[in-house]
């Protein structure tokens, strides 16, 4: 079941990052060694109330010049009735479209030229929030912003404002039902909960809800729970501690008081006999889900829940994966977690099957596994690895300042529920006092067969809801009153103007300690020691771009095993000890570079670096793995077929590049992952991971002394000589003539529509006038594309353009998904934008907008010891000085109209775009042909023709 929704998710499926790596010798380390105690981060805070009920938090961090602001209103799906579902996630988006001293869809603008970070909305069943982490000197900025939509929303939030916004949410519900199994995820709540339960739905709602809301619903929810003393704002960072105060008291002080919000009272009837219900999808494989009513959010047995279902299916170790996925090899994925909410939480496991793997004998195995975690109880062993992944990730995360899961989020999150923000001592306390007893008892009295639901989701037709939309004249007739009276408003002008920034803060980005190894690796290191967390990686120059051309995917199919045990330990070994720590590993090839990683708390530094030196430098490449993990790839890329994104970044690649490495997914094709061998992929290991091609990359809690020790002790062994030549990077392809390619999704309820050409190296000395041009086009929600294609017309949930920045040179891309019914218009307007970028220069206000965004944004990329990591890798792989960062900024500011505009003229080209369309043929094609968008290919899912 979905935990939240978001306003917007800016191309999430379109974004690459840098892989990264650590290899260490297992000589100098061994995992007997114990680990130092695990250090708690003391979170002092300040809290107190202003007069009219909002509830301020206030904590102070000043290891970078940024302030995240958090503010929770305590209203979601918990407090809607039936025929109302989904009120709290459309008001959230209501609350972007502009209030009154503001104004119309400015809020992104004035965060995004701020160089804000983290900007979003969510609602959950509990509660609803909006964030922004801004440079120090924009505080004011921001708390401006948030305080001007509590107090002042309803005077500009009109009936074109609510049309549009049914609209988008309609097409985030349509985006949603695009993807595999979310017809399955909606029966899990319809099934655990009667129809007036506020859990029932979704949280964003259904068609029918959505296009119901009328303009004096929705202002009658604003002036109910949108109120100070309805909320609660954390604010953490770079503040004055001298001043946070009254700018406070200036900005959120004058707004009155709402009425009194009533404690949620909800009943939720016990489930005494096994609920069955099944559903059809347009899958590729059948999905198994099983759930059940859990204790709410920090009550007794809610930490022991949480613990079960780590323990049941929380990762490679749990039993459901070792079982099901490892041993029995019946499930391609195993995936178990707890909801904590208010009413009642909610336990869920997923598991999909392998294909010819019926669901009845999938069941049959699940149900196996939980009787016997019920009825024996958990080793004490399986309880410290779930209690130590657990709170290594709590800890990890009070890295961000804020954000989905950062300090802000977690005390506002602590305040909500316990009316403590600085719980979290508290909060790993209650996770050390879990035992095997306590888990088992939980285990006896919550997840028996006759309290759970189970849902079958197979092969079929997706049945959807659909409704039409409201008549043009809906609310016109309807008179508002103002909220405030006539003096109030005078009173309040001051608003008018926003706020200026303080000085600018002065940028101290960190540039990384670096040394050699008489070997050839290349070492940097950042030293962070605010918190005990540390990540490591080695990058090496063998990506997909070494791939032989009848091996597509090898690099990434090597990478992939080197995680999969090795001389001393079994897949199953390794995945034990990586827990045990809490640790993070992972390793991929990306097309640049390919890579090992791990993350851990400091503490358990040597017990970490032990597993990746032993995993890099002694990769087993079983047999048995090899063959294990070729199924699982070839699933994998079966399931792509249901996943539009991928789907359009397949074909998409395939008919820009041909059958070049550029051309293809990091995971291959069915054909090459059939074809390769053991032999294929130890060769390329011998042949590519050398000292001379890779670089050691340490950040976190660790001084330079002990980097280079470790480094020295754990690589100056390393004596592999190979090398990858500069000449192995691809040319550029010519640039394609225009065409139209269409693949067949049959109802799919919307298109996804994304062009691609050819875009620069990352080299180019044109780069940061290229990402000015795109941050104007397509790169920031107030870009031409997304408020053309979102906010002007609502055919999406949202628009995007981009570049991949390869070392040969990548893909430009731009689009949406788009509602299958105006899949010509979006195109229209999209290829309208692309035209404009040439025609209509980008004005004074849109250079500095994106000018100010890309330079005011960067210390928010050095947030966390895994962003520093992979910026570091990024010097590495593209040959970047050590000190690029430090003089990006002056990069930045540099870029004139006339570069823009030269960017745009040389790597935005309509005329050699390959225009994707991935959804419903026949009710796209005849329209889309109208456009003349060049002559029109039929592909499949793997890129091949099909007979037109």
């Amino acid at each position: 079941m979905n935990t939240f929704r978001c306003l917007w998710s800016k191309r999430a499926a379109l974004c690459v990052t840098l892989a990264l790596v650590a290899l260490f010798s297992p000589a100098v380390l061994t995992t007997a060694q114990a680990a130092a105690p695990l250090k708690v981060p003391d979170l002092k805070y300040e809290k107190y109330k202003l007069p009219n009920g909002l509830e301020v938090i206030l904590r102070e961090d000043h290891k970078l010049p940024l302030v995240a602001v958090d503010l929770w209103y305590h209203v979601g799906a918990v407090n809607e009735k039936v025929g109302r579902f989904g009120f709290a996630h459309l008001f959230e988006h209501m609350m972007f479209e502009g209030s009154e001293h503001v104004g119309e869809k400015a809020h992104f603008k004035y965060l995004e030229g701020a160089g804000a970070t983290d900007i979003n909305g969510t609602t959950d069943y509990d509660r609803t929030n909006y964030f922004e982490t801004v440079p120090s000197n924009e505080l004011d900025l921001a708390l401006w912003l948030e305080s001007d939509r509590m107090g002042f929303l309803l005077e500009t939030l009109d009936r074109a404002k609510l049309t549009n916004q049914r609209d988008v949410v309609r097409n985030e519900l349509r985006q949603d039902e695009g993807n595999p199994y979310d017809v399955a995820d909606e029966a899990v709540g319809h099934t655990l909960f009667p129809k007036d339960h506020p859990y029932y739905g979704n949280v964003i709602g259904s068609h029918a809800d959505v296009e119901a809301a009328r303009l004096l619903d929705v202002r009658d929810f604003f002036h109910r729970y949108y109120t100070p003393n309805n909320a609660s704002i954390a604010i953490v960072g770079d503040f004055d501690a001298a001043t946070i105060k009254d700018k406070i008291a200036k900005y959120f002080g004058p707004i009155p008081q709402g009425p009194p919000v009533e404690k949620v009272s909800v009943t939720t009837p016990p489930i005494t006999s096994e609920r069955r219900v099944t559903v059809t999808d347009t899958v590729q494989l059948p999905r198994l889900s099983v759930a059940w009513l859990s204790p709410e959010a920090f009550k007794a047995g809610d930490a022991d829940t949480d613990m079960f279902m780590s323990i049941l299916g929380g990762g490679k170790i749990s039993r459901l994966y070792q079982k099901l996925v490892y041993q029995m090899q019946i499930a391609q994925s195993v995936q178990c977690n707890n909801q904590s909410k208010i009413v009642t939480s909610m336990a869920q496991c997923d598991i999909t099957a392998r294909p010819g793997v019926k669901l009845e004998d999938l069941e049959a195995a699940f149900d196996k596994e939980v009787e016997s975690l019920r009825t024996s109880g958990p080793t004490q062993a399986e309880l410290d690895r779930a209690r130590n992944q657990h709170l290594s990730g709590l800890i990890q995360g009070l890295q961000r300042l804020g954000g989905f899961g950062g300090v802000a989020d977690m005390m506002d999150r602590y305040n909500q529920y316990l009316g403590d923000p600085g719980y979290l001592p508290k909060d790993v306390a209650r996770y050390e006092a879990v035992t095997p007893a306590s888990i088992q008892q939980v285990a006896q009295r919550v997840f028996a067969k006759n309290q759970r639901a189970v849902i079958y989701c197979v092969p079929g037709k997706k049945v959807t809801e659909e409704v039409p939309r409201s008549p043009e004249d809906t609310d016109a007739k309807v008179t508002v009153v103002p909220p405030y009276p006539a003096d109030f408003e005078t009173a309040q002008n001051w608003r008018k103007e926003a706020p200026k920034p303080g000085p600018e803060p002065t940028l101290h980005l960190p540039t990384p300690k670096t040394f050699a190894l008489a070997n050839g690796v290349k070492v940097y290191l950042i030293e962070e020691h605010s918190l005990p967390v540390m990540s490591a990686a080695l990058v090496t120059l063998s990506g997909g771009e070494e791939n032989p051309k009848d091996k597509a995917g090898l690099a990434g199919f090597t990478a992939r095993m080197l995680t999969e045990g090795t001389a001393t330990r079994s897949s199953t070994e390794l995945a034990n000890d990586v827990a045990q720590i809490g640790a993070g590993l992972g390793s991929n090839a990306g097309m640049d570079n390919a890579s090992v990683s791990i993350g851990a708390l400091s503490n358990n530094t040597l017990a970490a670096l032990d597993i990746l030196s032993d995993v890099v430098l002694h990769p087993a490449f079983k047999d048995e793995e090899v063959e294990r993990i070729r199924k699982q790839r070839l699933v994998a890329i079966l399931q792509e077929s249901d996943q539009p994104i991928a789907s359009a970044l397949r074909v998409g690649g395939r008919v820009l590049y041909g059958d070049q490495p550029y051309g293809f997914r990091p995971v291959g094709t069915t054909e090459s992952v059939k074809a390769m061998t053991r032999s294929d992929m130890t060769a390329f290991w011998s042949e590519h991971y050398a000292p001379k091609n890779s670089a050691l990359i340490f950040a976190g809690d660790l001084s330079e002394a002990e980097a280079r020790r470790l480094a020295e002790k754990a690589f100056g062994s390393w004596s592999n000589a190979a090398t990858v030549a500069a000449s192995t990077v691809p040319e550029p392809p010519s640039p394609p003539q225009r065409k139209l390619v269409i693949v067949d999704k049959p109802g799919s309820p919307q298109t996804t529509l994304i062009a691609f050409g050819l875009g620069p190296k990352r080299s180019t000395p044109d780069y940061a006038a290229v990402n000015e041009m795109n941050s104007i086009l397509g790169g920031l929600f107030s870009s031409r594309i997304n408020m053309n294609l979102r906010e002007k017309n609502g055919f999406t949930y949202g628009a995007f353009s981009g570049f991949f920045f390869y070392r040969g040179g990548g893909p430009f891309f731009a689009g949406a998904q788009v509602r299958t019914d105006v899949t010509a218009p979006a195109a229209k307007e999209l290829f309208a934008e692309l035209n404009r970028i040439h025609t209509d220069p980008a004005s004074p206000e849109e250079l500095k907008l994106a000018k100010d965004n890309a330079l005011r944004s960067l210390p928010g990329a050095f947030e966390t010891v895994g962003s520093e990591t992979g910026l570091m890798a990024e010097i590495f792989v593209y040959s970047l000085p050590n000190d690029y960062f430090q003089k990006l900024p002056g990069e930045y500011q540099a870029v004139t109209p006339e570069a823009v505009a030269k960017a745009a003229a040389d790597y935005v080209h309509p005329d050699n775009l390959i225009v994707m369309a991935v959804g419903d043929r026949a009710k796209i094609q005849p329209d889309l042909e109208k456009l003349n968008l060049g002559p029109l290919e039929i592909r499949d899912e793997s890129g091949d023709l099909v007979k037109k």
